[in-house]
C-alpha cells in the first residue's frame, strides 16, 4: 500500500505512527512545508519527507490530506490536475464536506472522509468514515486502513460533525477526567506518577470491561455500589456537583462551535 499524508502536522504523524507501527504500508510520503519536525521519520525505510507534495501525489496510491481547513482548496487546486483516476483521495479536515471537494476536483474520483484521533499513534483511535458516490467503492479499503489504527464506523456525512465532537474533542474530554482523577488521588496522599497510573489504568479497565462484557454503563455501576457504600456516596456528590450535566453541555458546545466553522 503506497500512502501519501499531505500536511504531516499533529494528526497526520498521529496516523503515520498508526500505519508504521501496524506495517500497511509498503510506502510512506509525508509533507510539510517545513519538514524540520518530521525528520524522526527518516529512522523507517519506507518513508519519505519532503516539502514537495506533488512528488508525495505522484509516488502514492491513497491521498490523506490532513492539512488546516483553510489550506485545503489551494492545495487541491493545485494537485488535482496531478490526480490518477484510481487514486483514492481521503480528507481527515474537519468541516471541509465532500461535496465541496468535488466542486474543486470532480466528481470522479473516490472521495472519502474520515476522522480519526490522536490514539491512532498507538492503535486505538475511533474512527468515522463517510464516501462521495465514487467514494463507496473504496469504502472496505478505507476500513482497513482505520481498522488498523483503531476501531472503523462508517456513517452519513451528515454526523460527522457530531462523530468528531465524540471521537476527536473526545480524546481531550476524557484526557481531563483522568486528569481530575488523579488530582484526586494525589489529595488522597498518592505520589503523582503513582495517582497517574491508578487513573489511567482503571479508566483503561472500566472501557475494556464495558467491550468485553457488552453491558451498559449502568449495569457495571450497579455492580460496585452498595447501599450507603462509599461508592454510592461519591458517585451522588458528583452528580449533585453537575458531573454529567456538565459533560453533555461540553459536547454539544463542542457541537455549536465546529458547526459555526463547517466548509
Amino acid at each position: 500500500m503506497k500512502v501519501a499524508i499531505i500536511g504531516a502536522g499533529s494528526l497526520g504523524q498521529s496516523i503515520a505512527k498508526g500505519l508504521l507501527k501496524n506495517k500497511v504500508v509498503s510506502s510512506l510520503y509525508l509533507t510539510k512545508r517545513n519538514t524540520k519536525s518530521i525528520n524522526h521519520f527518516d529512522l523507517y525505510d519506507e518513508v519519505t519527507i519532503t516539502s514537495d507534495n506533488e512528488k508525495a501525489v505522484k509516488n502514492s496510491d491513497i491521498l490523506i490530506f490532513a492539512v488546516q481547513p483553510r489550506h485545503l482548496k489551494g492545495i487541491l487546486d493545485k494537485l488535482k490536475y496531478k490526480f490518477k483516476k484510481d487514486q483514492i483521495v481521503i480528507s481527515v479536515i474537519t468541516g471541509f464536506s465532500l461535496s465541496k471537494i468535488e466542486t474543486i476536483i470532480g466528481m470522479k474520483h473516490f472521495i472519502i472522509r474520515a476522522m480519526p484521533n490522536t490514539a491512532a499513534s498507538v492503535g486505538q483511535s475511533m474512527t468515522c468514515i463517510s464516501a462521495n458516490e465514487k467514494g463507496k467503492e473504496k469504502i472496505e479499503l478505507a476500513k482497513t486502513i482505520f481498522n488498523s489504527l483503531g476501531q472503523s464506523m462508517v456513517i452519513p456525512e451528515e454526523q460527522l460533525q457530531a462523530a468528531t465532537v465524540i471521537c476527536a474533542s473526545g480524546i481531550a474530554f476524557w484526557m481531563r477526567l483522568i486528569r481530575a482523577t488523579t488530582q484526586g488521588a494525589i489529595q488522597l496522599g498518592f505520589e503523582a506518577d503513582e495517582a497517574h497510573e491508578l487513573a489511567m489504568q482503571t479508566c483503561f479497565g472500566a472501557a475494556t470491561l464495558l467491550k468485553e462484557s457488552g453491558n451498559h454503563p449502568e449495569a457495571e455501576i450497579d455492580r460496585v455500589t452498595t447501599p450507603g457504600g462509599c461508592t454510592i456516596e461519591g458517585l451522588n456528590e458528583m452528580e449533585h456537583q453537575g458531573l454529567s450535566s456538565s459533560l453533555i453541555k461540553g459536547i454539544n458546545k463542542s457541537f455549536d462551535k465546529i458547526n459555526q466553522i463547517k466548509n
